[in-house]
């Protein structure tokens, strides 16, 4: 494992961190399921750690191992369920939400996916379960794309590659050499970086003390622990989860974006920033700014297939912009300073300095942060599954100890957005929804001169999808 990857994995010692990423595929009719099972064994091929278990170093010297599992069963991993017709979306929903509040069997591979159909107008919907230490979104786009289909009857790619084959394992003489070898990396990093260093110290001491003072503050800013949350609703934190699914169409979301002269990750974070704010006010709570984690991408096409090449970088973000043109400048400039961070190249470090402490540590981390929002480029083309094609693909990202969990997907010309809410923080998830949607009509209406405010962004398949026990539902809680 690499330390990106053992953090999150690590967090799993607390059940609120959980790190389950869960995604819907909704398909417009059911697939043939022997090419499913066809497509999915050479999936476990292509990307190894589809057939790997997590075994612990000796005396914990080092992250997990990934070794192949000798009695890996592609069957256990792959279930074929029929719901009681007509199913909708909400339905759908209510299995996704379950998968996501269960833990991982810890001996064997850390994903399973689960074919649902009888769904009404003759679709079906594909529910899938991948712990967040076997990838990332990114990484998980680029999985998709070497397995599944870009035409209906099929794409041809070739011969089914080897399987991969269980090997014996030296625990003590692999946590050596994955010592050696990080420490070797560390060493190279060093050397690397010294001769311009003192190149720099040498010309200009006072700004080389100045540059490693503001690198040295970046790094503890980067992971120092938080006391509290900005939002005073959303404070409570439980292992009950509500999911709920919103539709926004790409073009007229990009073109809002570029009206604004921002990019659509600055307008999803405005749309969202403007539902929460909107929120609030219903509760009767004036907030000015709310602390948010975005997933930083650092994944480069080098990069192996699978496995975690992001970073969790918090920032705190304005909640008083009512103008959503004014909001996402303002986010632009803070994405920016953020891109130029110089904690960012060093997360992989970071991460590995973290993965030391305590998981209360982690816990003072990311608990008191209020949301998490993640965008996702998908495909911009149509894909298919065993003949079947993906009509909305919905991924739910897991809270790790914050309110909720917004991520955005795009797929073949629709924004996918996911909600994975806490119900302890947001017991009224009916409400937030009606608060975020009118926060994409308000970025959406600085792309036209006509109003939004009529546009449906419910899914066109069943309702919004807003599932799962809570509290009840008040704007007044207050």
């Amino acid at each position: 494992m690499t330390q990106s990857d053992f953090f999150s994995w690590n967090m799993e010692q607390d059940p609120v961190l959980r790190s389950t990423i869960v995604a819907i595929v909704v398909l417009d009719k059911t697939p043939d399921w022997d090419r499913f099972v066809t497509m999915m064994d050479r999936a476990t091929r292509v990307v190894p750690n589809f057939r790997h278990k997590l075994v612990p170093a000796r005396f914990g010297w080092a992250p997990p191992h990934w070794v192949v599992d000798p009695d890996f069963d592609l069957s256990w991993h792959l279930r074929h369920l029929a719901l009681p017709e007509p199913a909708d979306l909400d339905a759908v929903l209510e299995v996704a939400r379950r998968c996501g509040m269960e833990a991982f069997d810890g001996d064997r591979p850390l994903w399973q996916f689960t074919l649902l159909d009888c769904l009404a107008y003759g679709k079906a919907a594909l529910v899938l379960k991948v712990h967040h230490s076997l990838t990332d979104g990114i990484g998980g786009i680029r999985i998709a794309a070497e397995i599944v289909d870009f035409a209906r009857e099929g794409t041809d790619r070739g011969p089914l590659p080897d399987s991969p084959r269980a090997t014996s394992m030296n625990a003590l003489a692999d946590t050596v050499q994955w010592d050696l070898e990080t420490g070797a990396e560390l060493a190279r990093k060093g050397v690397t970086a010294i001769v311009p260093t003192v190149r720099r110290a040498l010309l200009n001491p006072f700004r080389t003390v100045q540059a490693a003072a503001s690198t040295a503050i970046a790094v503890v800013r980067f992971a120092r622990p938080i006391p509290n949350t900005f939002s005073p609703v959303m404070t409570q934190r439980s292992l009950q989860r509500r999911f709920a699914v919103i539709d926004v169409p790409v073009a007229e979301f990009h073109q809002a974006s570029r009206r604004a002269g921002s990019s659509i990750n600055d307008a999803f974070l405005a749309a969202l920033l403007l539902g929460l704010s909107k929120y609030h006010d219903l509760h009767h709570v004036e907030v000015d700014q709310l602390r948010v984690t975005v997933p930083v991408n650092l994944r480069t096409e080098a990069d192996r297939i699978g496995g975690n090449r992001i970073t969790l970088v918090r920032l705190a973000l304005p909640a008083n912009v009512s103008d959503p043109a004014e909001l996402m400048h303002r986010i632009s400039k803070l994405i920016d300073t953020l891109r130029h961070d110089p904690a960012v190249p060093l997360s992989n470090a970071i991460a590995g300095a973290v993965n030391l402490l305590p998981t209360s540590y982690l816990a003072s981390v990311f608990k008191h942060v209020d949301f998490i929002a993640s965008n996702v480029p998908g495909s911009p083309v149509p894909m298919y599954v065993a003949g079947a094609e993906i009509e909305r693909y919905y991924a739910f990202g897991p809270t790790l100890g914050t309110a909720l969990n917004v991520t955005l997907m795009s797929h073949n010309g629709t924004c996918c957005v996911g909600i994975n809410a806490d119900t302890a923080s947001v017991p009224d998830l009916s409400v937030m929804i009606e608060c975020l949607m009118a926060g994409f009509h308000s970025v959406l209406a600085v792309g036209t001169e006509a109003s939004f405010a009529k546009t449906d962004l419910t899914p066109s398949w069943g309702s919004r999808g807003v599932v799962g026990p809570g509290r009840p539902e008040t704007a007044n809680r207050r």
